[in-house]
C-alpha cells in the first residue's frame, strides 16, 4: 500500500491525541459503557498493528506489536497524571488483546 505508512503515523498521532484530551471533549465518551469502551480499545490496537503489519518495517511484527502495546501503556501513565483521565489496568489489558488477536489473525492468514 503506497500511503501506508503515512497512515501509520496519522493513526498513532490521532490515538494519542484523543488520549491525552479531557474525555469530556470527546463527543458521546461519557455514554460508553465498560465493555464497549474496551472493545474500542481493542479494536483501535488491533486496527495499529494490522496498519503497521502493512508497512513492511525492517521489525518483526511480534515486535512491532510489542512496540504499539508500549504506545498504549505510555499513554496509560500518562493518564496517571492526567487531571481529567483514568490510569485502569483493564485498559491495558484490552490493548494487550487488541495487538494479540492481531498477530494470531496476522499468523493464521499467512
Amino acid at each position: 500500500m503506497k500511503y501506508s505508512r503515512q497512515i501509520f503515523y496519522f493513526s498513532l498521532i490521532v490515538v494519542f491525541i484523543l488520549s491525552t484530551v479531557n474525555a469530556n471533549d470527546i463527543p458521546r465518551f461519557n455514554s460508553l459503557s465498560m465493555l464497549s469502551d474496551k472493545l474500542v480499545h481493542l479494536s483501535i490496537y488491533a486496527y495499529l498493528c494490522f496498519v503497521g503489519f502493512i508497512c513492511k518495517f525492517k521489525i518483526s511484527n511480534l515486535t512491532l506489536a510489542i512496540y504499539i502495546f508500549l504506545f498504549g501503556a505510555f499513554i496509560e501513565l500518562i493518564h496517571y497524571f492526567h487531571p481529567n483521565r483514568y490510569f485502569e489496568y483493564f485498559d491495558l489489558l484490552a490493548n494487550l488483546f487488541g495487538v494479540t488477536i492481531a498477530l494470531l489473525i496476522n499468523k493464521l492468514k499467512s
